[in-house]
């Protein structure tokens, strides 16, 4: 998934501590990425591997 040209937005609850995650929508989807590390890379989601992806983070099933 092309991601070059997205516009980034991350959370108004987003606190000052630079542990934020921002969020992109695309035509395919949704990008994922650091926001203090925005040139590390993104993760890229169709709709519905983003709607498993975050069903998992909130069962805990991508905890360790």
């Amino acid at each position: 998934m092309d991601l070059s040209g997205v516009v980034w937005r991350k959370s108004s609850r987003s606190g000052g501590n630079n542990e934020c995650v921002e969020v992109a929508r695309t035509r395919q989807g949704v990008g994922l990425r650091d926001s203090k590390a925005p040139a590390a890379g993104a993760l890229a989601f169709d709709d519905s591997g983003f709607a498993s992806f975050i069903q998992a983070v909130k069962t805990g099933g991508l905890d360790r």
